[in-house]
């Protein structure tokens, strides 16, 4: 049996609901992997139900039998430490990483600057609140640019700019998704992102696209993006970026599970972006290609997940 494979009972887990939906702008992403979640957990013989959170659910966490939780909420709302506080409040055991794990990798500022503290690489950046913030880190940072919104995920709000009027513009419109909004230097190089689980550090996967960026169309939408496992390095640079993707989840206080996205730029040192603390789930999804390198199903990797919310907090 593989190790990171859950060896209970699947009635062990009692009564599990899926959280997913909420009202964060991943919305749609999130209940995509909520309906792929919850119907793998019920095919495996989890006595496992859906919840879409809105505005009932306080009520619905008082009156439904809940013996854990399997959060499958992206974003603001379920991936910030809020949802995890909550279930923590009620007594309920969840998936994924803890409070301030979950509030922390939230913010991408944040965790930058707990990285930059233990001497992790991650690029350069600047926060964004006016025209001349935009024109002060033109010239501090130079081009071409990422600006993102500092507390989505998906991509949502993200654009690549080339000079100060795209960098106004691209403030502006990340402005719409979060009052904090984070420019970093353009990294010119292959995509990674690493999963872990269980502890383990799974096989990278390596991300190609003919888009700008791997944006929300190419991680959701696309066909055309390409996804390589093995990722392509050597052994040696493979190994690399595995410890390096370790440190930044043991940084943050990760636990169960996660994905750590990380840039490579020309002279092959890597460059550490974010990592994600509830991550996708639906059949374009990372994770789950990930695991399957490493021998897991899509059904065993749910279990392993749930698994984790036992041994964690019963």
């Amino acid at each position: 049996m593989n190790a990171l494979q859950s060896t209970r009972d699947p009635r062990d887990f009692g009564r599990v609901a899926v959280l997913f939906g909420g009202k964060s702008a991943e919305r749609e992403v999130s209940l995509k992997s909520g309906a792929a979640v919850l119907g793998a957990l019920q095919a495996a013989g989890v006595d496992a139900f859906g919840i879409d959170v809105g505005d009932d659910f306080l009520q619905r966490l008082s009156t439904e039998r809940i013996d854990r939780a399997f959060i499958v909420l992206h974003g603001r709302g379920g991936e910030d430490g809020s949802m995890q506080g909550l279930l923590e409040c009620a007594g309920i055991p969840y998936t994924g990483s803890g409070i301030l794990a979950s509030a922390l990798a939230m913010d991408k500022l944040r965790t930058k600057q707990v990285w930059l503290s233990l001497g992790l690489p991650t690029p350069r950046h600047a926060v964004l609140a006016s025209e001349e913030d935009c024109e002060a880190a033109a010239k501090t940072l130079g081009f071409p640019l990422i600006v993102k919104p500092a507390h989505e995920g998906s991509s949502i709000g993200m654009a690549k700019v080339s000079g100060l009027g795209e960098l106004i513009a691209a403030w502006r419109d990340a402005s719409a998704y979060d009052a904090q909004v984070l420019v970093e230097q353009w990294i010119q190089g292959p995509e990674f992102t690493i999963a872990t689980l269980r502890g383990q550090v799974l096989p990278p996967i390596g991300l190609g696209t003919p888009h700008t960026f791997y944006d929300y169309d190419a991680k959701y939408l696309a066909d055309d993006t390409q996804y390589r496992i093995p990722c392509g390095l050597d052994g040696a640079k493979e190994a690399e970026l595995k410890t390096l993707s370790a440190r930044a989840c043991e940084a943050v206080g990760i636990q169960g599970w996660a994905r750590v996205d990380v840039m490579q730029d020309a002279d092959g040192a890597f460059w550490l972006l974010e990592v994600n603390t509830v991550p996708g789930m639906t059949d374009h999804s990372l994770v789950p290609m990930a695991a399957n390198a490493a021998g897991l199903d899509f059904q065993q990797l749910v279990l392993a997940i749930l698994d984790d919310s036992l041994a964690a907090r019963s």
